[in-house]
């Protein structure tokens, strides 16, 4: 599997501009450029929620990705919002363990002066 062209090719991550950074033997990074489209607050660029989220389940799915070498839908993520997450935003996710069935991923999510403003683990099918 082209791992990186799958993460490309994603429709929803590219239309948020979620970009696959690296991902290889457990371990992926990716990033986000904050657009005004993408902010809760229409005075200052804030990620909403649901940005973060969704850096965050793309960059864990991606690193379980780099050891199944197959798609990994995600089964349950549980997320703790820290901080703001103002401007752009980048993750680093690892795992946690891969099983035949399933695979846990922890996954940080960064704002652009690396202020720690999330905080998941993430299930995902493997098998």
């Amino acid at each position: 599997m082209d791992t990186e062209a799958f993460f490309e090719g994603m429709p929803f991550a590219s239309l948020l501009g979620i970009e696959v950074t690296e991902c290889a033997d457990g371990h992926a990074e990716g990033r986000l450029e904050m657009a005004e489209e993408l902010s809760w607050n229409e005075d200052e660029l804030m990620a909403h929620g649901g940005v973060t989220f969704t850096l965050a389940d793309t960059v864990g799915g991606a690193a379980l990705v780099s050891l199944v070498d197959q798609p990994v839908p995600t089964i349950d993520m549980r997320i703790d919002y820290l901080s703001v997450g103002a401007g752009d935003l980048y993750a680093e996710a690892d795992v946690v363990r891969c099983g035949s069935d399933v695979g846990t991923v922890d996954v940080e999510v960064y704002a652009a002066d690396d202020a720690l403003i999330a905080d998941a683990r993430g299930v995902y099918k493997t098998g």
